[in-house]
């Protein structure tokens, strides 16, 4: 267990920001996996920016890596591109 009192409420923060970070992660996971699964162009031209949107809002916030959120904005561009 923790000695120092800042220590204390480390341990309190990290346990909440852990929690929100796998509620936004996992949200955007979703989208990302419903986005794929999209048929039609216009649904998917619709959707994207809502999509890239949050991936940009999770790496600004590094829940994610600003790398790994381009990566995946331009490979689901690709895939909005080829339906």
């Amino acid at each position: 267990m923790a000695n120092h009192k800042s220590s204390v409420k480390r341990i309190r923060q990290t346990s909440v920001r852990r929690l929100h970070n796998r509620y936004y992660g996992r949200t955007v996971r979703n989208a990302v996996k419903k986005f794929r699964n999209l048929t039609s162009k216009e649904e998917a031209t619709k959707s994207y920016p809502a999509v890239a949107s949050m991936l940009d809002k999770l790496a600004k916030k590094n829940v994610i890596h600003k790398k790994k959120a381009s990566n995946l904005k331009s490979k689901l561009a690709i895939f909005a591109n080829k339906l």
